[in-house]
């Protein structure tokens, strides 16, 4: 009791600076070792931040690593979670849980088996952004919601990845790469999704690659690059989604909640701070921002593993593999009614787990 969660991090990309940052400055956890398929990214990465470097499977068992932090690639995600919950360990990934439904499943089931917590980015909904809005709604300060609208608006990222193949094959698409911090966070503010229904559209074959080595080289789309879908909440709420990598940009908010009292502007999911706006229907010429009143402040990639280390046994963390879980399956349920044409039943739920006070994580 009283002694911080001991992590194990698999995966030395670029994104696991970020988190190393993180969890340096938090009193919850420790990160006590570093694994990568290339050994010597990770024994770089140990060297700098004064840690073990171990191969994969050596880390999965080591004694003194309670979680492993899964930083791998996507395709990989479920094939290293299943190894740790095999050898003992909990789990908190990075978005996705997995790379379809039907794994990330598979790993919960895994977990639920073995005794042991499952956590998964995004955890930006943990800062205090989002934690603002949802302590208006919770504060009845736009009465019942009614509806909301979540956009996200790019050319693509082939202007500024000079590798962005990816993002234009199977697993790609601007709804499974940017959809989890909106869908999430629509599901933090109004609950778990019912049904979707969705249109996609693919405008180009091709993107050019605008820097680095392979400037000027054609990628292939394979992949719609326009998704549109509506959510409806089991509360009866309904969300409109626009996922796009064809436009220029947009003036909308990153999400907009109306209610029967009122409308929330929303700051972008994929921040962990930012202002809350609110307009009443007795002055529709004013937007007043909400002082901030809840959410982990100064939070960073990484408060979620912290959240997990100190969410009490038996009970789930917020950003936990069962809010993943249901995500992933909205956004893929959202793909498969666009290709259908039809309403798609949303099997899955997840339960909304208890606001985040305003404070924070910090030593």
């Amino acid at each position: 009791m009283g002694q911080p969660l001991r992590i194990g991090v698999v995966g030395c990309g670029t994104i696991s600076g970020v988190y190393l940052d993180t969890l340096h400055r938090l009193e919850p956890v420790e990160v006590t070792a570093v694994a990568d398929l290339d050994a010597a990214r990770a024994e770089a990465v140990a060297a700098q931040r004064g840690l073990r470097a171990l191969p994969v499977a050596e880390l999965l068992t080591d004694d003194q690593v309670d979680l492993v932090l899964n930083l791998t690639i996507p395709a990989a995600h479920a094939e290293v979670a299943l190894a740790a919950l095999a050898a003992g360990k909990e789990v908190y990934g990075e978005k996705p849980l997995a790379a379809t439904t039907a794994e990330a499943r598979e790993v919960l089931a895994a977990a639920g088996r073995a005794g042991l917590r499952v956590g998964c980015a995004p955890d930006t909904v943990l800062g205090t952004g989002i934690q603002t809005a949802r302590r208006a709604v919770d504060d009845g300060l736009v009465g019942a919601p009614v509806a909301a609208t979540a956009t996200m608006v790019t050319p693509g990222h082939e202007r500024w990845h000079p590798d962005p193949d990816f993002y234009y094959q199977p697993g790609g698409g601007p709804l499974l790469d940017m959809g989890p911090y909106y869908v999430t966070a629509l599901v933090t503010l109004l609950g778990p999704v019912a049904s979707v229904l969705g249109a996609s559209s693919r405008p180009r074959a091709t993107r050019t690659i605008g820097s680095g080595p392979r400037q000027g080289q054609s990628v292939p789309v394979a992949v719609d690059t326009h998704v549109t879908g509506v959510l409806v909440h089991e509360s009866g709420a309904l969300s409109t989604l626009v996922m796009s990598f064809d436009g220029t940009g947009t003036t909308a908010a990153p999400i907009e909640l109306h209610g029967e009292q009122g409308t929330l502007l929303v700051p972008d999911p994929n921040r962990f701070d930012g202002d809350v706006l609110l307009q009443t229907p007795e002055d529709r010429t004013v937007w007043q921002t909400l002082p901030v009143s809840a959410g982990y402040r100064d939070a960073a990639r990484g408060y979620g593993v912290a959240d997990l280390a100190t969410t009490p046994a038996g009970t789930l963390p917020r950003a936990s593999g069962e809010l993943a879980l249901h995500v992933l399956e909205v956004m893929e349920g959202v793909l498969q009614a666009a290709e259908l044409g039809r309403s798609v039943e949303i099997t899955g739920t997840a339960a909304r787990t208890p606001a985040v006070p305003l404070g924070d994580l910090t030593a």
